[in-house]
């Protein structure tokens, strides 16, 4: 190619010079300005405007006809059937009777956002809110639903938004999984551990679920018959090294993905061992910290200690935390 109006007019032959720029990042010969030394994949071409987040999923949470999304409408029509013969997807295919909105309604800060009465607080900092009032699922039955919120497809085996981040952002720490999840500690969501899957992104990028009561993550801190190994034991650091030389010696005739993943996630599991102990100790917060997130109260102490926790991990290093509250606990 003889100069630059040459090279951009041959990329504008699609699938070609798609193909070439995937080539190049998995070179590094093309990154966004932005984009984290820390990602492992191929880089985005685009700069990474994200840098970490909290995501909160509420299931079965509270209607939207009571938070954002105000319809003035349903009070005309409280109490009456449809107005059309419109048939939306709902369990056993029966629809009821329309009801209007339990709290009022009012436009907050300077946008004119429509915020209910239920959220009084949040209400007053309306101007630093995104609202989304035009998201809708294929689906009425919990565990598509759910599978769509967390990948945008009701069926199952895609990755979920937590491992996109972790895949194309890395992770800011060694000591820490850069996606980790706290369920409930009453149950798990409908769907249970599929909710945080890599789906047919590498490995490594699935979620790690925390415990917020007790032991964070089980068998973290293993133990030999009566004996409780000591992370820092010399023992332990030989068999570590035994164990890895066996594994190298695997892969070096039969590749594999997964084992890839597993030999890194042990790696991860000995750092985490003097990391998660630091990171999910909440008692060195003041008493007002505590307070501000509800530990205090019987109603919002395990919540609260989820948001905190959350806090705390992004605080380290982790990229993406989602926290889960409700769920089948059947």
């Amino acid at each position: 190619m003889n100069n630059r109006r040459e090279f951009l007019s041959w990329s504008t032959h699609g699938l070609t010079m798609a193909a070439v720029l995937n080539l190049l990042q998995g070179k590094q010969t093309v990154r966004a300005a932005g984009t984290p030394p820390e990602a492992a994949d191929p880089p985005p071409h685009l700069p990474a405007k994200c840098k970490r987040v909290i995501h909160l999923y509420m299931c079965g949470g509270l209607s939207h006809l009571d938070s954002f999304d105000y319809k003035p409408l349903l009070k005309k029509y409280h109490g009456k059937p449809l107005p059309s013969d419109e048939k939306p997807e709902t369990f056993f295919g029966k629809v009821g009777l329309l009801r209007k909105n339990d709290w009022e309604f009012k436009q907050r800060g300077e946008s004119g956002l429509w915020v209910s009465d239920l959220f009084p607080h949040l209400a007053e900092v309306a101007d630093e809110l995104t609202v989304i009032n035009s998201m809708i699922a294929d689906s009425a039955n919990h565990t598509p639903a759910t599978f769509q919120a967390n990948t945008g497809f009701r069926l199952n085996g895609f990755p979920v938004l937590g491992s996109w981040l972790s895949y194309g952002l890395g992770c800011e720490t060694d000591d820490l999984p850069a996606y980790i999840v706290l369920p409930d500690p009453r149950g798990f969501p409908a769907g249970g551990t599929i909710n945080w899957t890599n789906g047919f992104l590498p490995a490594r990028h699935q979620g790690v679920a925390f415990r917020t009561k007790g032991q964070p993550i089980e068998d973290l801190f293993p133990e030999w018959g009566d004996r409780k190994v000591d992370s820092d034991a010399k023992s332990e650091e030989d068999l570590r090294q035994f164990v890895a030389e066996i594994n190298r010696r695997h892969m070096a005739t039969r590749p594999e993905s997964d084992l890839s993943a597993r030999i890194r996630s042990y790696e991860l599991a000995a750092r985490m061992q003097l990391s998660i102990p630091r990171v999910t100790e909440l008692s060195g917060e003041t008493a007002k910290t505590q307070s501000d997130y509800g530990l205090d109260q019987a109603e919002t102490a395990d919540f609260g200690r989820s948001c905190l926790l959350a806090r705390r991990l992004l605080e380290q290093g982790v990229r993406f935390v989602q926290l889960f509250s409700g769920g089948s606990f059947g």
